[in-house]
């Protein structure tokens, strides 16, 4: 692919023969089945931003910081973020049972009679199931486009009351859609507004992300699945755990946020807060966030999220310590042994390592 770069959203640009462009410009073929690529890069005062291919196999336009990317389970991040926000503003507390927000009898069950709280969503510790029940029954027939799609927000209420909790909440880590997902719901009702709506007004118009929400609207590449180019990505009931898209610029600028919330403003504190370690994983030493995954490294930590979709594929990760950042998105769904989630965070990984032995290597094949 032949890649573009800019320096718009940041005082520098790294040019050509310069290490951080070295290491990241193979990032742009690491999807030998997308049409195009993006990525963005933040390490100390340095600002990258490369993007390669078309938005589409044929009448696309080149891929450019702008191109708006579907980045699934990438959306937890922002309703972690929507959570914190909310925390601080004193509308919502983490300890807060979520029946306090559900409708009468939509409560899931659980064992002991311990609550559910909006922290254990936050931290894939609920105990719910990864979908939604009754969801398999409407995705199977748009199961190679929209499984969610025909999945509306008052089913997903009315199947809530009929869930039950596999393990109390609090004492095990299981990924779940429907957990994250839900609390992006419960978020916008304890506001008053639907999740689309909150995430505009709180994070988005604040931090300057003109290129990022949940309306598929225009801008965006087609994305592609075995080949074949798929409808844009719906997800009604859970919009909170997959539904938003963004763009290379709108990454780097979140990415700045992360890394600085000290000068985000009003979001300051919350930013900071969903930087802040929750649980630690006994076995593997690795630990939650709210949402993003933590890796420690010696002497500095790593947060990472990754999502796809049917189309689409997205990697985000942040060490505060070195200042160092890293946004990969690409228009497919990666088959199976594909790289480029690992490729991206193998960058990533050797762009934070605080020595900078790492910086020319090319990318690794394990996972730090």
């Amino acid at each position: 692919m032949t890649a573009t770069a800019s320096g718009r959203a940041g005082p520098t640009v790294a040019p050509p023969g310069d290490p951080l462009r070295e290491r990241l410009a193979p990032l742009l073929d690491a999807a030998p089945e997308a049409t195009g690529t993006a990525l963005a890069a933040v390490r100390a005062d340095q600002r990258l931003l490369l993007c390669g291919g078309s938005t589409a196999r044929t009448g696309g336009r080149p891929v450019d910081p702008d191109t708006r990317f579907e980045i699934g389970s990438l959306s937890k991040t922002f309703t972690a973020l929507l959570l914190a926000e909310s925390v601080a503003r004193g509308e919502v507390r983490y300890d807060d049972p979520i029946g306090w927000y559900l409708p009468a009898g939509a409560t899931p069950g659980h064992r002991g009679g311990e609550p559910i709280t909006l922290l254990h969503l936050a931290t894939h510790t609920a105990g719910l199931p990864r979908l939604p029940s009754g969801l398999l029954a409407t995705a199977v027939p748009t199961w190679s486009t929209t499984p969610y799609g025909n999945y509306s927000q008052a089913r997903l209420l009315r199947s809530l009351g009929a869930t039950r909790v596999r393990a109390r909440p609090g004492a095990r880590v299981h990924y779940s859609n429907l957990g994250v997902g839900l609390l992006g719901l419960l978020l916008a009702r304890a506001a008053g507004t639907d999740y689309p709506a909150l995430l505009d007004d709180r994070v988005c118009r604040p931090l300057g992300l003109t290129r990022t929400g949940c309306d598929p609207g225009p801008g965006q590449a087609t994305g592609y699945w075995h080949g074949r180019p798929r409808p844009p990505w719906l997800i009604p009931a859970l919009p909170g755990a997959g539904a938003v898209r963004s763009s290379a610029r709108d990454l780097l600028r979140y990415l700045e946020a992360l890394l600085d919330p000290d000068r985000a403003g009003a979001l300051g504190p919350a930013l900071a807060e969903v930087r802040r370690p929750r649980l630690l994983l006994p076995r593997t030493g690795d630990g939650l966030c709210l949402v993003w995954n933590l890796r420690p490294r010696p002497g500095h930590d790593l947060l990472f999220h990754s999502g796809g979709t049917r189309g689409f594929t997205a990697f985000v990760g942040f060490c505060p310590r070195t200042r160092t950042g890293l946004a990969a998105l690409a228009n497919t769904t990666p088959p199976p042994g594909s790289r480029f989630i690992q490729d991206a965070y193998s960058a990533f990984r050797a762009l934070a390592d605080p020595a900078g032995a790492e910086l020319s290597r090319p990318p690794g094949r394990t996972s730090g």
